[in-house]
């Protein structure tokens, strides 16, 4: 194969190395043979080149508005989403993936919350994978696990003897089932594994949270991540709900649980850590796991704002996900990594991180938390994961120099991406996905939902009483 090169006006290499600027990125092999001063790319505008994004946390699922699920809390938000059961799991990732990479984004975690069913579990993983490298994406693949807590965080009789009888039969055929036992849940992820684990696919355990999950799944899973190696993703301290419960089931601490057990290790990723406490995220530095912050999903779903900017101070390692929620719902990894940063960066002259760094820093712990491989720099032997923007458009008025990093988190969005390449392969251009016909499967999706919508016929008609038994249950909890 012959050298590629990337011309640009700038390229942002990574942490510590900062712009080089009139410079050139060549590429041979999925890997980085060269970054070096040379021409602009004038012929075709100014361009600047990063280090492709990752989405660090997301389900693969559809916008949960679209069916109705919207202004509300995910105590609710999540029996919801069962009318987003994917009809075809390789259509709903596809388009998942697709919208991540013409978003700026090399890499994503699948956190499987709710498989289709239609298929073995296995064969479902399949599919995923299939569709994750139809688009060009790396993929980082937890399915989902829970085995207590069904409907809320105790005791789900009360909410059941609330509810008519019809409606009591429809929410226990669709959320009160059997669990796996942990050993057969941890040899299922085996068997994913086998399936699908490879070069760009690295497979994880996932469960859902602490909540959802018994002391016994959560001490089997840290028993095998420690003989592997095997990376965890998990929810934690989401919302207001789950702290009441967390100090009410761990009056020790849940965060010194998880210590305790061995889960709380440098290959454990946190999603959410909303309520996290100082002391916790302490524990979380000191153990050396990720956070990774979804700042728009928890504006929407009313979780909260985390403590980012303290946990930065602290030492965690920070990572951003558009969780299948960004504030568009258009999964914009662009301008969810500029919320997170601007909602976290101080007030007034005070600083948490230069713009810089939170990139370099987003994209490093990122790709750990997808077991990506190195660290994102853009450098020679790196994998040749990056993204062109556009500069002539984000710096539109072009009236004095700018600096591009400060142009890119001013105004930075998807209409900015001019190509997204993984291993080499330019897997977006110009706002569309190379690999897949995301319109085309986006119509093909709608088509779907709408014809399944008589499947959840029953869930329509007990969702108000579930929907308010729910809200009376966890108001009578208290949330602190």
């Amino acid at each position: 194969m012959t050298v590629t090169t990337i011309a640009a006006t700038s390229i942002f290499r990574g942490s510590g190395q900062g712009l080089l600027h009139d410079a050139v990125l060549g590429h041979e092999n999925g890997l980085i043979t060269a970054v070096s001063a040379g021409h602009g790319n004038a012929a075709f505008g100014r361009r600047l080149v990063i280090p492709a994004l990752v989405n660090a946390h997301d389900h693969a699922r559809p916008s949960m508005s679209s069916f109705n699920a919207s202004n509300l809390p995910l105590e609710s938000w999540i029996a919801r989403s069962a009318f987003g059961t994917p009809p075809d799991p390789y259509l709903v990732a596809a388009a998942a993936c697709a919208r991540s990479a013409r978003a700026g984004c090399g890499a994503m975690m699948v956190h499987y919350t709710r498989p289709g069913g239609e298929m073995p579990i296995v064969e479902e993983a399949r599919q995923i994978a299939r569709a994750a490298g139809d688009v060009g994406v790396r993929l980082a693949f937890a399915l989902a696990v829970r085995d207590q807590n069904p409907l809320v965080y105790g005791d789900s009789a009360p909410v059941l003897e609330g509810l008519p009888d019809e409606a009591r039969r429809t929410v226990e055929e669709l959320f009160v089932r059997p669990a796996l036992p942990p050993r057969a849940y941890l040899d299922t992820v085996e068997a994913i594994a086998a399936a699908i684990a490879g070069p760009m696919v690295d497979v994880q355990f996932g469960p859902a949270g602490v909540q959802w999950c018994s002391p016994a799944l959560l001490e089997a899973i840290a028993e095998r991540s420690a003989a592997t190696g095997r990376r965890v993703h998990m929810h934690l301290l989401e919302t207001i709900y789950q702290r009441q419960w967390a100090d009410r089931a761990f009056p020790g601490g849940m965060v010194r649980f998880l210590k305790e057990i061995g889960l709380l290790s440098e290959r454990l990723t946190l999603a959410h850590c909303v309520h996290a406490r100082p002391d916790e995220l302490d524990l979380i530095a000191e153990a050396g796991a990720t956070i990774v912050s979804n700042f728009s999903s928890n504006l929407h779903l009313h979780s909260g704002l985390a403590p980012i900017a303290d946990a930065h101070r602290r030492g965690c390692a920070i990572a951003v996900g558009v969780d299948g929620c960004a504030l568009d719902e258009d999964d914009d990894a662009l301008r969810e990594m500029r919320l997170v940063q601007m909602a976290h960066d101080g007030q007034g002259f005070a600083r948490t991180w230069s713009r810089a760094e939170f990139l370099a820093l987003a994209v490093a712990n990122g790709r750990r938390a997808v077991g990506a491989p190195g660290s994102g720099a853009l450098e020679p032997g790196a994998p040749a994961d990056f993204a062109v923007l556009d500069l002539d458009l984000l710096d539109r008025d072009a009236i004095m120099p700018v600096d591009p990093i400060d142009m890119l988190f001013a105004r930075g969005n998807i209409a900015c991406v001019r190509e997204v390449a993984v291993a080499g392969r330019t897997i977006a251009r110009d706002g569309a996905a190379t690999g897949v016909d995301l319109a085309a499967i986006e119509t093909e999706l709608r088509k779907l939902y709408r014809a399944n919508l008589p499947r959840y016929a029953a869930l329509e008609r007990a969702w108000r009483p579930l929907e308010g038994a729910l809200a009376g249950w966890f108001t009578a909890q208290g949330c602190c």
